[in-house]
């Protein structure tokens, strides 16, 4: 049986620490519900109601698209390595892209990447806690760098191109904002 929380506790906190995956579902309030995967240095735990994780350039961007027409959202953490535990943060988010005044102080708080994309400052309302019994163990073997070199080979002209091209609208036609374009 799960257990809730109103806040994270200190161990809640060093299982998020510990982990090298995380994975964020969002939806609208009409189309595809979607969950995506997250690895790297790419998230901090401001407080024991907010987490801030940035999201960088990749194929899809449909949390940026969900937030502003249903605001919630749902992180998640499986212990794959050790600890049987799989704990969600379920709450609400603040979508900060590159050109809001937020975006660079956020951004600080990670090593530099020219695919950062947005950062996402979310409040939570519930943690949950439950057994991870059935998640089977994987052996963490070290972080990709394709995303970090394909980023810098783009450059700052080629990552906005490709957030034109590829990143304005999410699968279901919502736009997400992520450039000053975006209707």
């Amino acid at each position: 049986m799960g257990k809730q929380f109103e806040t994270l506790n200190e161990d809640h906190i060093r299982f998020i620490a510990d982990q090298k995956i995380f994975f964020v579902g969002s939806a609208a309030p009409t189309g595809k519900v979607n969950i995506s995967p997250k690895g790297g240095d790419s998230l901090r735990v401001k407080g024991p109601n907010r987490i801030i994780w940035r999201n960088l350039t990749g194929s899809g961007n449909e949390t940026a698209g969900h937030l502003p027409l249903e605001n919630r959202m749902t992180l998640m953490w499986c212990g794959f390595e050790t600890r049987p535990i799989i704990l969600r943060c379920y709450g609400s988010a603040t979508v900060f892209h590159a050109r809001d005044v937020e975006f660079d102080a956020l951004n600080a708080e990670f090593k530099e990447d020219v695919g950062a994309r947005q950062i996402f400052d979310m409040t939570i309302d519930m943690v949950q806690s439950s057994c991870g019994y059935a998640v089977p163990f994987f052996d963490y073997k070290g972080d990709r760098t394709v995303l970090e070199g394909w980023s810098e080979g783009k450059g700052r002209d080629g990552i906005d191109a490709y957030w034109t091209d590829r990143n304005t609208k999410t699968l279901d036609g919502f736009p997400t904002y992520v450039t000053k374009n975006d209707t």
